[in-house]
């Protein structure tokens, strides 16, 4: 995914530099989503270009700030090559390794993320539209919170952990960190303003104070992550 939306940027660019100038756009949003036990908040800034004869297609990058409320949930492996023995696109085919999969425990967790996206629109006519966004690079932060470590071979003990801070959109399990992205669609109320329903898919992680977790063939671990699709709802407002 990490060279196709390479391509995506790249190609936009060279075959379109000579009308960028005429046909910048600029949005601010913001929207919640819900999912199972875990509420977010995300506020995002875009910056975008129109595409095409038409302009119906936008291609841009900006900013998301991203906070994320989880109650009584449970946090898994979160490195690839444990989960799948695999890394890099492969990951996507292999099936998961059960005996490495291990779980943290939190009653309350809490994560903030600031990254720079990547953003992909289509306008069907002037009151809908339809995109895609999603988290490239950046770093969360949040407070070290106490949690509790179930082992696969049924032991249990207590830790404590945080975000993990480095955040980095490679493939599938072989994400760093907590990614936010979303599928939506937009009824344009009037030139500035707009309303968007979605669906979001939120990767979280936390890094444990100590690697407390031993695989059954002696690998260490740290990293724990919990995947969540739900939907969402927000407000648009063009610059």
């Amino acid at each position: 995914m990490k060279k196709f939306l390479t391509f995506l940027i790249i190609w936009a660019f060279t075959s379109n530099i000579p009308a960028f100038a005429q046909n910048k756009e600029q949005a601010v949003s913001f929207s919640t989503a819900f999912a199972s036990n875990q509420f977010s908040t995300a506020l995002n800034y875009q910056y975008a270009w129109a595409l095409g004869k038409k302009k119906k297609w936008t291609i841009g990058t900006g900013a998301r700030f991203t906070s994320s409320f989880e109650n009584k949930l449970f946090y898994i492996t979160a490195p690839a090559i444990l989960t799948s023995g695999k890394k890099g696109p492969a990951v996507f085919f292999a099936d998961q390794i059960n005996k490495n999969i291990d779980s943290i425990y939190f009653l309350k967790a809490q994560t903030n993320a600031l990254n720079v996206t990547v953003n992909f629109g289509y306008k069907i006519n002037e009151k809908f539209n339809v995109g895609f966004n999603i988290d490239a690079i950046g770093f969360s932060f949040g407070g070290n919170k106490g949690a509790t470590y179930y082992s696969n071979s049924g032991s249990v003990s207590s830790t404590t952990a945080k975000p993990t801070s480095f955040n980095l959109l490679l493939v599938s399990d072989n994400d760093l960190g907590t990614l936010n992205s979303e599928f939506f669609g937009q009824y344009n109320f009037n030139k500035k303003w707009g309303a968007k329903l979605g669906f979001q898919f939120l990767f979280t992680e936390f890094t444990t104070t100590n690697k407390v977790q031993t695989t059954p063939d002696g690998q260490k671990n740290d990293r724990f992550r919990y995947k969540a699709g739900g939907v969402s709802l927000g407000v648009n407002y063009n610059l």
